[in-house]
C-alpha cells in the first residue's frame, strides 16, 4: 500500500468521522448533564432533511444550516421537556424522537418534492465546497509532507474543520469554566448544586439545546457536505454508533475524537476494499460494509474496559422541598 493510497483512506475516515463526532460531542454534552439521549439519530435525521429542502428552496447552503439547526433544536427541546420539565423516561423520550424524525422526513418530503422523501440534487452554493489551505497547491510535489497537507489536510468543507475545533472547545467549555463544572457536577449530584444555588433546570436545559446545535451540524454536514441531498433513512445508524463511541471515550471529548476516526477508518477501508481475497476465500462485500457495525456490538458488549457514565444520568430531578 503506498502513502496516496494511505492518504486517499485518512481522507475518506475523516470525512465519514465528521458527523459522527458532532453527534458524539452531542451526546457528550447531554449526558454530563444527567440527560440520556439515544434520539440523537432522529435529531441528525431531521437536521438532514431540513437543512437539504431549505438549501433546495433557497439556494443557500447557509440557510439550509440554519434550518437543519433549527430542526435538530426543535426535538432537543421537545426530549427537554419530557425527560426536564415533566420527568419522563429519557429512554422512551428519545426512542419516539426517532420513530417521529424518520416519519414526518419520508412523508413532508414526499409532499415538498414529490421524489419518494428524497431532496433535489444539491449543486453549487447549495452545498458546502472544498477549501484549499494556503500553500496547498505549492506543496503538492513535496514527498510525504505534500501529500498529507494538500490531500489529507487542506480540501475538506468548513464543516470538517468546525468539528475538529469542536473538540477543543468542548474540553474547554467541560473542564476550563465554571459552566462547565457545575454541568458536570449536575450530572453527578443535582442536589448539591440545588443546594450551591444554582438552576439544575437551566443547567439540563443549556446542555440539551447544545446538544441540539450540535447535532444539527451533524445532520447538515451529513446532508449537504458529505452528501448532495437528503435521502431516506441516509443517517444508517450514525447516532446510535455516536452513543457507542461516546462509551468507549468514557465520556470525555479527546477519546471521542479517536473513537470516531476510529468508525470512519473503518467504514472508509469497507467502502473501498469491496473485494478482498484472503487465501482463496473471498470476503463477503456485506460484511466489510458491516465494519463499523460490528465494532458497535463488539464496544456495547464492554470490551473497553469499565466505562462509568454520570451517576444522576437518566434520573429525573426532583426538587426537595
Amino acid at each position: 500500500m503506498d502513502l496516496m493510497t494511505i492518504v486517499q483512506i485518512l481522507d475518506s475516515a475523516l470525512r465519514l468521522a465528521t458527523p459522527l463526532l458532532f453527534a458524539c460531542l452531542a451526546g457528550l454534552f447531554s449526558e454530563r448533564s444527567g440527560i440520556f439521549d439515544i434520539g440523537l439519530e432522529g435529531k441528525i435525521l431531521a437536521s438532514a432533511f431540513l437543512s437539504a429542502s431549505v438549501a433546495a428552496f433557497s439556494g443557500s447552503v447557509w440557510i439550509g444550516l440554519l434550518g437543519g439547526i433549527a430542526g435538530s433544536v426543535f426535538l432537543a427541546l421537545l426530549h427537554g421537556v419530557a425527560s426536564i420539565t415533566f420527568r419522563g423516561n429519557q429512554l422512551i423520550s428519545g426512542v419516539a424522537i426517532n420513530f417521529l424524525a424518520s416519519g414526518f422526513t419520508v412523508v413532508i418530503g414526499e409532499n415538498w418534492f414529490g421524489l419518494g422523501g428524497r431532496t433535489p440534487q444539491l449543486e453549487g452554493a447549495a452545498r458546502f465546497q472544498e477549501i484549499t489551505l494556503p500553500f496547498a497547491d505549492a506543496l503538492r510535489g513535496v514527498p510525504v509532507l505534500g501529500p498529507i497537507y494538500s490531500d489529507l489536510i487542506s480540501g475538506h468543507s468548513i464543516l470538517v474543520y468546525v468539528g475538529l475545533l469542536a473538540v477543543l472547545g468542548t474540553w474547554w467549555l467541560l473542564f476550563r469554566t465554571r459552566f462547565g463544572l457545575r454541568l458536570r457536577a449536575v450530572g453527578e449530584n443535582p442536589e448539591s448544586v440545588d443546594t450551591a444555588g444554582v438552576s439544575v433546570i437551566r443547567l439540563r436545559y443549556s446542555a440539551v439545546l447544545i446538544c441540539g446545535c450540535l447535532c444539527g451540524l451533524a445532520g447538515t454536514y451529513l446532508a449537504t457536505g458529505l452528501a448532495a441531498g437528503f435521502v431516506k433513512e441516509m443517517s444508517a445508524g450514525r447516532g446510535f454508533i455516536a452513543l457507542a463511541a461516546l462509551i468507549f471515550a468514557k465520556w470525555r471529548p479527546g477519546y471521542a475524537l479517536m473513537a470516531c476516526l476510529l468508525f470512519g477508518l473503518l467504514e472508509a477501508i469497507g467502502n473501498r476494499y469491496q473485494n478482498i481475497d484472503i487465501g482463496g476465500f473471498q470476503v463477503p462485500v456485506q460484511f466489510m460494509q458491516a465494519l463499523p457495525y460490528i465494532l458497535t456490538v463488539v464496544i456495547l458488549a464492554g470490551f473497553v474496559g469499565k466505562a462509568i457514565p454520570p451517576r444522576a444520568g437518566g434520573e429525573p430531578y426532583v426538587k426537595e422541598r
